[in-house]
């Protein structure tokens, strides 16, 4: 199961990240082996997910959780003024791993890949301090880490070192773009299968 934003949301549609992953599956044959189920809601933060992590997570009984949020938590600071403090952040990712593992399932944790593609983005700060919170928190509760937030920034160094608007893996500097689903897919598959 994928738990997360509207990134998730998204991504069950065709060209989306976890269609790619499905897709990546049937054409290996192991379709039969893995059921990817998403559980992405727009506008969700850390504390939605934990408000609804009973009814949308634990109700379905899923073996492996894969949780990607922390985009609305920084970007709603700057955009709504409705932000998540990294204190509470930190918490409630916490509180909301604590409950999964209590359940025997397995949790992977992404952290949040930009808000932004261009260098010096004014909220490049906190995703750095958020995703360091999330290799945090996977450390210490042997989760295994999908990091978005490095693999995102070695692309921009490497495809986009003019800052420019093309060479991009984004829609709008946070939605996966055909090339972000693709990267986020791979990176997502290669954790499932380790």
């Amino acid at each position: 199961m994928f738990f997360g934003d509207s990134i998730t949301e998204a991504g069950v549609y065709q060209g989306g990240y976890i269609a790619q992953m499905k897709d990546s599956l049937a054409s290996h044959k192991l379709d039969k082996k893995f059921e990817l189920i998403g559980s992405g809601i727009g506008g969700n933060k850390v504390y939605d997910l934990y408000l609804r992590l009973e009814t949308d997570v634990l109700a379905q009984k899923p073996d492996v959780v894969v949780i990607y949020v922390g985009v609305n938590d920084i970007w709603h600071k700057e955009t709504h003024h409705t932000g998540t403090d990294a204190d509470k952040f930190q918490k409630f990712y916490q509180a909301i791993i604590r409950k999964l593992q209590k359940e025997n399932i397995e949790v992977i944790l992404c952290t949040p890949a930009c808000i932004g593609e261009q260098s010096n983005n004014s909220q490049d700060a906190d995703l750095d301090a958020y995703s360091e919170t999330i290799r945090q928190l996977a450390n210490a509760n042997k989760c295994k880490l999908c990091d978005l937030r490095e693999a995102f920034r070695t692309y921009q160094s490497t495809h986009n070192a003019d800052n420019l608007h093309s060479n991009v893996l984004t829609t709008d500097g946070v939605h996966l773009n055909a090339k972000g689903n693709q990267m986020v897919a791979e990176m997502l598959l290669e954790k499932l299968r380790m």
